[in-house]
């Protein structure tokens, strides 16, 4: 029987002797990767910066717009109490 350093060094020998698929497995890994993302609903990273700059603008005009409601809001209440 074989001591487990032996059998590591065994397997080790055999498999750097044996012809790998290493070109077949790379390509078929690139192509389930991709296959993989483009099922996937990604945008780029350019993508993502144009909307986060459109979403603050978009949340500026919010606070502003409520802003200016509550001001209106203010001067009818100042009005309706006359």
């Amino acid at each position: 029987m074989k001591l487990p350093e032996d059998l590591l060094k065994d397997i080790s020998e055999k498999l750097s002797k044996a012809p790998l698929p290493v070109d077949d497995l790379k390509n078929n890994l690139q192509a389930f990767l991709h296959s993989s993302l483009a099922r996937l609903d990604l945008v780029t990273r350019e993508e993502f910066n144009i909307q986060a700059r459109v979403l603050e603008r978009t949340r500026e005009k919010v606070e502003a717009m409520e802003a200016q409601i509550k001001t209106l809001e203010q001067q009818i209440q100042e009005i309706t109490k006359d």
